[in-house]
């Protein structure tokens, strides 16, 4: 496989806007406005690239439904990191087959990094004949032109483009929340941690320019965005493959520079790459940059952790935590860990357990081993049973809950300046600065503006209060 990053051209994207048009030109044609549903599964990369797909879908002249039994096109966005997360995008594929029973015309489009594994691609293509196209996230660009092949032949396509990644600017994009945007500003990673299906599916690390990102955010300034969120596998390896090297730090302090009033967070970090320059950074912008740093640390066993690749120990894991938290005193600190990697012993996963006494994290996503088909670690000898598994990470759950709820109770009679981002049937929601979440009373005017709350309760997945 070639290692270079392909440049996708204005010309390239210009030819998939005339399928779009295509495509528009077929809808035109039918007694209604075609609707279509996206369906995403994952992280925030799959969000934003789901926003994408929204917007070329826009272009072809399709409205939007939330409801797979009205839709005309249900394209279902997946993620490949834990195969709980396959069965479940797989079970609600084949239950498309009802949808599709009821509705003949009905096209059902699967992409992204699950589309991208071989034996996936393979799986679907005997067994969910519903399918009709199918492609991996290198070839999201060219949505368009596969829709219009398939619409035009009738033939499913299925497209797994082999390539290292690709960058192609001037996509358009539909977002869905008025407030909170994503902005991607690279793709793909080389870290290769043994048990990670991401760099087989994403390709390699390649830098968008660092203009075309800034742009990006000014507009989402001026257009009103208030919590801009930017994305990378590794934000903190940003701009290594950029003909004119720019580091991270660098880029987020153009980015704080951008007039407006909105909050920048960014993940994910890798903590190799975490560096005192980014540190100081946010120190040096605090009405800017938001002050919480997502650092998965993954296992507190070094063995365990040179097993996985991650190319760091826990003293140097520790240190970065000091360091940030000497640098940003209110830094939100959360992480992700893995619980039962294969060789694990009982005795390591304590040192995971004393990792998180020691750091005293504000929230863990944890999660107990997956072995993924492709990675290194799928062929390791596993000899911990799932009861045990399962059990180690209840306990781990548990102190993370106690922990979270005393941080959070340490919020309660402050007045903070929060975001109020949405409601749901509880009520507003808001924000803190550390992305801590906020229930409170109050009039929808209060969406899209920042306000001092003040809080008045918590529990360990919430804070409550009220417009100070």
């Amino acid at each position: 496989m070639k290692r270079e990053t392909t440049q996708i051209g204005p010309a390239q994207i210009a030819a998939q806007m005339d399928y779009c048009m295509k495509v528009h030109a077929m809808n035109a044609g039918m007694d209604h406005t075609p609707l279509a549903m996206v369906d995403t599964y994952g992280c925030q990369q799959n969000e934003a690239d789901s926003e994408r797909l929204r917007g070329y879908l826009s272009e072809m002249g399709y409205g939007f439904t939330d409801d797979e039994h009205e839709a005309d096109l249900v394209l279902v966005n997946t993620c490949a990191i834990r195969e709980h997360a396959e069965q479940r995008v797989l079970g609600n594929v084949g239950a498309l087959t009802h949808t599709k029973r009821a509705n003949p015309n009905q096209i059902v489009c699967l992409c992204g990094c699950m589309a991208q594994e071989e034996h996936v691609a393979k799986k679907v293509k005997e067994s969910y004949r519903q399918v009709d196209l199918l492609f991996g996230p290198h070839a999201l660009w060219r949505f368009p032109e596969l829709l219009w092949r398939f619409r035009a032949t009738g033939k499913r396509v299925f497209e797994r483009t082999e390539e290292p990644g690709s960058i192609a600017e001037g996509i358009p994009v539909v977002r869905q929340d008025g407030v909170k945007a994503w902005v991607s500003i690279m793709y793909g990673c080389n870290n290769f941690c043994t048990y990670c299906i991401v760099p087989y599916v994403r390709g390699r690390e390649r830098s968008r320019k660092p203009e075309d990102i800034l742009a990006e955010i000014r507009g989402l300034a001026e257009e009103g965005y208030k919590d801009i969120t930017l994305l990378g596998q590794n934000v903190n390896s940003y701009g290594k493959d950029l003909d004119e090297p720019m580091d991270f730090a660098d880029l987020l302090a153009r980015a704080a520079q951008i007039p407006g009033e909105f909050l920048l967070r960014f993940m994910t970090s890798h903590p190799k790459d975490a560096s005192q320059k980014l540190f100081d950074t946010m120190a040096a912008w605090p009405e800017k940059i938001a002050p919480c740093f997502h650092l998965p640390f993954q296992a507190g066993s070094d063995r365990v952790l040179k097993a996985m690749n991650r190319v760091y120990d826990r003293a140097g894991y520790l240190d970065k935590v000091r360091r940030l938290r000497a640098a940003v005193p209110d830094a939100v600190i959360t992480s992700d860990v893995i619980v039962g990697f294969p060789g694990e012993t009982p005795e390591e996963f304590e040192e995971t357990m004393t990792l998180i006494e020691e750091v005293r994290f504000d929230a863990l996503f944890t999660f107990i081993y997956s072995p993924r088909v492709g990675t290194p670690a799928a062929s390791l000898p596993d000899p911990m049973s799932r009861e045990e598994k399962l059990k180690e990470f209840q306990r781990l759950v548990e102190r993370q809950d106690q922990i979270s709820e005393e941080k959070h109770a340490a919020y309660i009679g402050r007045t903070v300046r929060c975001l109020v981002d949405g409601k749901d049937e509880k009520g507003l929601t808001a924000r803190t600065p550390g992305n801590r979440l906020v229930r409170l009373t109050g009039g929808e005017s209060l969406i899209g503006r920042f306000v001092p709350i003040h809080i008045t309760g918590a529990n360990k997945w919430s804070l409550f209060g009220e417009q100070a």
